[in-house]
């Protein structure tokens, strides 16, 4: 493999702009293809197989009429609603938010048969339905113009749905904070301007091509807006990261006086192939949420796995040609007062550290364990669930109509239930119907139920149930679990109806349970794929052992901090977090794969170093101190992009977005610290030359795979024809 991408490097580093012009071919294509035929993201949720699924389908297949995509005009004034100008001006807003095209249904509040108006007077809203799924702008725009009447009267308006979210909301450039962030850690570490550009340039141009596969992705497919969000997020960290490694070994072989031409393929052949199998293990893990079961967690993980894969290959292709072509003019246009610092520097600080640590390395193993461990306590109570309006910062419409809601109807309008019932006849589903509804309007924390609806062949009845608590507590998923287990059974016993609760709780408790029930098996192939590929490249069975112990210490560390500032609220306001929020529920499995596959980027670009070391002198604790030693500043640069990269989301403002950011960004800082800095050092000089043994009888039986170099890939200008390095660094 180290023979095939070197000659990949020398290729590109000899005809650059054959591979420049390619590159800049398919972007172009890409952009065209996207705007063409690329689709919209598509946030439509489906569970199969699951009893709020089916019941949410009988609905819309049955019963279409009541499974409109609708929106909510909350209207309220503390004077009252109920008096003659205050009527006059909601009525008029009814009949403006008729006119637009789109609108297929209102509602009207004063309707004495399904009247909307709050037991206080003060508060009423106007249900409207639309024709299309996809409520923008455009809709927007017509319900601020409908409303307009309404506010002269004094009557506050809000939105909710999606028509709330249509307004939209500006939020900070934070692609651009992390790229200026990069560009000043990229400066310190290379202390030259043009070799700073490079990693960049990489990033963005895989960036491009990934954003458009996307698209096209999406015109196929259902593929939500969070896989763009997530997709960008890791095709700015990879992309500077594995441009940046391949850098860095280039440098290093200018240095060590190589040509051009053998330093390009040499950077490729070793730090390449570094960027090759970190880049697969991360595509691996995250493609492996496909076995969640739901299409839209499996469309964010292909997503992502499709920007790490081109920036993966723009690493190993783009950047040698681009080092081809600048030549030794790759450290030009120096930083002033940045000196240049050598790889493997016996008096840096990382290399003094490191020998401190492998002097001692219980203390310094046990205080660290002990530390990822508190950290991880919190997890161990986390709820899983999905963020709504009650989440929204304060000053958003969608925030004003919930609060408004609540209080004049209670936390559990927000969250009601459907209950549908597949009946034999219009006889028999009526007497179920009444048996139902009876039994849940008796049940403990039910707030209201509606009287019974029927489809048009009076096959299909639905009542909705809404819950004396808001969606996110606790005890609305236990009534669910009451209706579903008791209330339902007993007053459908002896019946031959079937019951279904279907709604945004029942939703997201299904997948909650489903994604509870598959993610032992999710970690544990994520796990196992891992050791296969460790053991393979290092020949070892610690190194994969440790690797995964310590990844999902990281990790489990990471997901503690998540719950004790989302769940619990810990210094919630200071990342701009209004109230406390469960954990989004497609989070946990979605973070682990890529916080597993981003912990094997930087196990492979140390330990690659490390058994380097210990190949040449055979002393293993004097090979992890090198090995630290030389990779500490690489890694560092490559982290503090990632965290910058992944905190820069924080600052936006949906809850989600910022619950990913938070959990990525301290997965990174705690395992280019925590980790690598101090267990992985601790933990291999602890093993000592047990590290790398593997049995006779496995060895034999694994393939052979050369991280070596082989005699195509020569460690020197200087070295005889024919001969042979006893090991060459992966990075």
């Amino acid at each position: 493999m180290s023979s095939l991408l070197f000659r990949l490097g020398r290729f590109a580093g000899r005809h650059p702009w054959r591979v420049i012009a390619t590159w800049v071919l398919v972007a172009v294509v890409g952009v065209m293809l996207s705007s063409s035929y690329g689709g919209e993201t598509d946030d439509s949720f489906r569970l199969p197989g699951a009893e709020s699924q089916r019941g949410a389908e009988a609905i819309a297949q049955r019963f279409p009429q009541q499974s409109l995509f609708t929106s909510n005009v909350v209207l309220h004034a503390k004077e009252g609603l109920d008096n003659p100008t205050a009527r006059a001006a909601v009525t008029a807003v009814v009949d403006d938010l008729a006119d637009d095209p789109h609108v297929v249904a209102v509602n009207d509040p004063y309707d004495r048969r399904a009247s909307t108006l709050s037991p206080d007077g003060t508060t009423a809203f106007v249900t409207v339905g639309y024709d299309t799924e996809v409520i923008g702008v455009a809709e927007f725009e017509a319900a601020e113009d409908a409303s307009r009447a309404a506010r002269s009267a004094g009557i506050q308006v809000e939105y909710d749905g999606a028509l709330g979210y249509a307004k939209g909301n500006p939020e900070p450039s934070s692609e651009a904070i992390a790229v200026a962030v990069a560009v000043v850690v990229l400066l310190v570490s290379f202390g030259s301007l043009v070799a700073m550009s490079l990693p960049i340039l990489v990033a963005l141009t895989g960036i491009v091509v990934g954003t458009s596969a996307i698209s096209l992705l999406a015109g196929l497919v259902a593929v939500p807006k969070i896989a763009n969000v997530i997709g960008l997020m890791l095709g700015l960290g990879v992309g500077i990261d594995y441009a940046l490694f391949v850098l860095a070994r280039h440098r290093q072989n200018l240095d060590a006086g190589m040509s051009v031409e053998k330093a390009v393929g040499r950077a490729n052949a070793t730090a390449g192939l570094s960027v090759l199998f970190a880049g697969l293990t991360v595509v691996v893990a995250i493609a492996g949420v496909q076995l969640s079961g739901i299409p839209m967690i499996a469309m964010m993980g292909w997503g992502a796995a499709l920007m790490v894969s081109v920036t993966m290959v723009a690493a190993i292709t783009l950047l040698p040609a681009l080092l081809g072509l600048l030549g030794r003019r790759v450290n030009s246009l120096r930083v002033p007062f940045l000196k240049p610092k050598p790889a493997n520097d016996p008096r840096s600080a990382s290399t003094r550290w490191a020998s401190r640590v492998v002097a001692r390395p219980a203390p310094y193993a046990i205080a660290a364990a002990l530390l990822l461990a508190v950290l991880t306590v919190p997890a161990f109570s986390m709820r899983l669930g999905f963020a709504d309006a009650g989440n929204d910062a304060p000053s958003m419409t969608t925030r004003k109509a919930y609060d408004l809601m609540a209080e004049a109807y209670g936390p559990g309008v927000a969250g009601p239930m459907q209950v549908v019932l597949d009946g034999q006849g219009p006889a028999a589903l009526d007497a179920d119907l009444t048996a139902v509804r009876s039994a849940l309007a008796a049940a403990p924390g039910v707030a209201s139920v509606s009287p019974p609806q029927l489809n048009e062949d009076e096959t299909l009845g639905v009542l909705t149930v809404v819950p004396t608590t808001s969606p996110q507590d606790v005890e609305t998923s236990a009534l669910l679990e009451r209706i579903r287990e008791k209330v339902l059974p007993a007053a459908l016993a002896g019946s031959d109806a079937e019951a279904m609760v279907t709604g945004s709780v029942p939703i997201q408790d299904d997948v909650a349970q489903r994604l509870g029930d598959r993610m032992p098996w999710f970690i544990g192939a994520v796990i196992a794929l891992s050791f296969i590929a460790l053991m393979l490249l290092f020949r070892s069975v610690l190194i994969p052992l440790k690797a995964a112990l310590l990844n999902l210490l990281s990790v489990g560390a990471s997901y503690g901090v998540v719950v004790a500032v989302f769940q619990w609220g810990w210094a919630a306001e200071l990342l701009g977090i209004h109230d406390r929020v469960p954990i989004m529920a497609l989070a946990p499995m979605l973070m682990f794969a890529i916080l597993f596959g981003l912990s094997m980027d930087y196990e492979v670009f140390l330990i690659s170093r490390v058994r380097e070391q210990y190949l040449v002198h055979g002393d293993a604790r004097r090979a992890v101190v090198e090995g630290v030693g030389s990779t500490a500043r690489v890694i560092t640069s490559a982290a503090l992009i990632m965290f910058s990269v992944f905190g820069a989301f924080v600052l936006g403002s949906d809850v989600t977005t910022k619950l990913f950011g938070v959990g990525l960004a301290l997965a990174v800082l705690l395992d280019v610290t925590v980790v690598r800095m101090v267990l992985l050092p601790a933990v291999m000089s602890l093993l000592g030359e047990r590290a790398w043994a593997l049995p006779g009888w496995l060895d034999r039986s694994l393939p052979a795979i050369d991280i070596e170099g082989t005699e195509a890939v020569p460690e020197t200008v200087d070295e005889p024809q024919g001969s042979r390095p006893k090991a060459a660094a992966l990075v």
